[in-house]
């Protein structure tokens, strides 16, 4: 079950890089000094991004514990 592993950290790592692009994205909207319409605009298409990175890391780390418990 090494490969479950190495596929859950993977999934993981372009999770982290998700979550990282969305706090750099948000930081972007707040630094651009936009008025509030266009700032909840801007971070209602962040918003998705964010939750299916979330989503993508949870389910990595869920199959890195599953392939250790199974190895």
């Amino acid at each position: 079950m090494e490969w479950l592993v190495w596929i859950g950290a993977g999934l993981s790592a372009i999770g982290l890089a998700g979550i990282i692009y969305s706090i750099f994205a948000v930081t972007r909207a707040k630094r651009a000094g936009l008025d509030d319409d266009s700032l909840r605009a801007r971070l209602s298409k962040i918003l998705p991004i964010n939750i299916g990175a979330l989503f993508l890391s949870m389910l990595g780390l869920m199959m890195v514990v599953v392939g250790v418990i199974l190895a």
